[in-house]
């Protein structure tokens, strides 16, 4: 009798306290926010020739960027440091595995390094709807190979408004 008592009286406040736990997990896995993430570009993966690509080394949304995604890109620069190219612009894949992909855009200044971009829109599996705009520094680059990038990221419909 004691049991049925307890179970009436706590039953609907578990219930409550699940749903509520239900919508804060909702409201905390939000479609779109910052994006922060570290790549490392050493040889043999990265060479500056077509076809390179860096890994990714940390990222604060490892449920959408884990770590050691690939970035691939597919024009190249030659070799590096730049020899004569003062640009890189590039048309990229970046592959997070098991069809997870998505399709960018990145440049970066190869005189500094510096205030580069890396676009992204759409794409497979887990980064259907992806669009991320960011930032990309390198400021040691020839020396240690890596390179951060910063900026925002969201999931719609490419006919969405934002």
């Amino acid at each position: 009798m004691q049991f049925k008592i307890m179970s009436a009286i706590f039953a609907p406040v578990a219930a409550l306290t699940l749903s509520a736990g239900a919508a804060s997990v909702s409201a905390g896995s939000e479609r779109s926010g910052h994006l922060l993430a570290v790549k490392y570009c050493p040889a043999p993966g990265f060479t500056g020739d077509p076809g390179s690509y860096c890994t990714f080394t940390s990222s604060n949304v490892p449920e959408i960027i884990p770590i050691n995604s690939k970035l691939y890109y597919d024009q190249g620069v030659g070799s590096l440091p730049a020899a004569g190219e003062p640009l890189l612009d590039s048309n990229v894949i970046l592959d997070a595995g098991n069809g997870n992909r998505a399709r960018g855009r990145c440049t970066l200044d190869l005189t500094t390094f510096l205030g580069g971009l890396c676009t992204f829109s759409d794409g497979t599996g887990d980064f259907a709807g992806f669009y991320a705009r960011v930032t990309v520094n390198c400021p040691n680059f020839p020396s240690t190979g890596l390179c951060s990038l910063d900026g925002t990221y969201s999931f719609g419909d490419e006919d969405d408004d934002g």
